[in-house]
């Protein structure tokens, strides 16, 4: 017996429901329980989604855009967190992460993207950050495999790597240990119940209570059905086709580093991985739905990488996949309560989900433990959103 809102309802239920075993969702999921929460997470796959298909770059400083620097704060907070969080969930879990601290290299193949990169230094310099001028040749000398057009590049030290598979499975063996119910299956639809959200009806059929319900499905989390208009998340999904090679032993070390660069306007990185693995993405793509693995962009993706680093058509192709990005309009994430008392969003974090996973744990078990966000997180309310006419959100009461 659980009591939401007013009303008593006698289903099974906790004091948080979160809908959506990512990465986004376990980490949410893990902190709450952390808390003292009583927490479920329902999801037909939990541990999968979007960090299946990710690359698991950590950079703040290399992925900056003009007209983000709002965002920015978020991404260097929640890097900053970076080394202690894997610390302590390493030692939670009993696994290891993959994070390595090996740094960005970021290059121009022509003299038009060196002129991009430029600009980036620039306002990369106007925002704090720290990043390094590099002639081609010193590009060259750092990372022997790059193609000998290389005409330039910023070394960025602080910008790291985690692998999000292996996150993920971290992620998942903490919040069993600390508790958390895990629920193989999905939410059909969102139980408002007195004006406020009190739980989640199952795929199982069973109508689940709880005080608490935090959205937390990526590309899908505006297709919930039961949600109120003024509740539904402008969340999108953003296609992205990822390759993964192997690098034979002979012929490692391939990279040392991340490796970064624009070919032909499209946007183009390297991953070497401790294990051997090379992963190279990602196409960007307005598609709706769709998740086919295409011709095209696998060609488009070997391309881009062969014009970087020629000897990468030698390595064996042992992977390739598409996955969705939720994006939001603004590219930023989605924290906090929503119009309708009782739901949470933690979704909209499109191309930097594995970066903000330490900041959106910490901040939605603070939201649901207190009522209020801290701070650094404050402007990414899902109320940014909403009609200037509309009423403001209401602060949530703690659990």
């Amino acid at each position: 017996m659980r009591t939401c809102g007013t009303t008593s309802v006698s289903a099974p239920g906790s004091d948080v429901l979160v809908i959506g075993g990512g990465v986004i969702g376990l980490v949410t999921a893990w902190r709450a329980a952390q808390r003292g929460m009583d927490v479920t997470v329902a999801d037909p796959d939990p541990g999968g989604g979007a960090a299946g298909v990710a690359a698991g770059m950590l950079a703040a400083v290399t992925e900056l855009h003009y007209g983000e620097e709002t965002l920015l704060g978020l991404n260097l907070a929640s890097a900053h967190r970076y080394p202690a969080f894997v610390a302590e969930l390493e030692e939670a879990s009993g696994r290891d992460t993959g994070f390595r601290a090996c740094g960005t290299l970021a290059v121009a193949l022509d003299s038009d993207d060196r002129a991009h990169l430029r600009e980036l230094h620039a306002l990369q310099g106007r925002s704090g950050l720290e990043s390094a001028w590099l002639s081609g040749r010193e590009c060259r000398r750092l990372e022997p495999m790059l193609a000998p057009g290389v005409r330039g590049g910023l070394r960025v030290d602080g910008d790291h790597q985690v692998d999000p598979r292996r996150l993920a499975a971290a992620l998942l063996t903490a919040c069993e240990r600390a508790g958390v119910t895990l629920l193989r299956t999905e939410a059909r639809r969102l139980s408002v119940d007195g004006g406020r959200a009190a739980g989640a009806l199952l795929g199982d059929g069973t109508e689940f209570a709880a005080d608490r319900v935090v959205l937390a499905a990526g590309s899908l989390s505006g297709r919930l059905a039961g949600l109120p208009p003024e509740a539904v998340p402008p969340v999108r999904p953003v296609k992205g086709q990822v390759l993964r090679l192997t690098v034979p032993p002979a012929r490692a070390p391939f990279l040392s580093r991340t490796v970064r660069a624009v070919v032909r306007g499209g946007h183009v990185y390297l991953v070497p991985r401790e294990n051997g693995e090379l992963v190279v993405g990602a196409t960007s793509e307005e598609l709706g739905w769709d998740t086919t693995v295409t011709a095209g962009g696998v060609y488009e993706l070997l391309r881009d990488a062969h014009e970087l680093v020629p000897g990468i058509t030698e390595l064996p192709l042992t992977e390739t996949r598409a996955g969705l990005r939720p994006a939001s309009p603004d590219n930023a994430p989605l924290l906090g309560p929503t119009a309708l008392p009782g739901l949470l969003l933690a979704t909209g974090h499109h191309r930097n989900g594995v970066l903000l996973t330490p900041v959106t744990g910490d901040a939605m078990a603070q939201v649901l433990a207190t009522g209020e966000l801290p701070e650094v997180a404050r402007p990414f309310t899902p109320d940014r959103f909403a009609p200037a006419s509309a009423a403001p959100v209401p602060q949530e009461q703690p659990v």
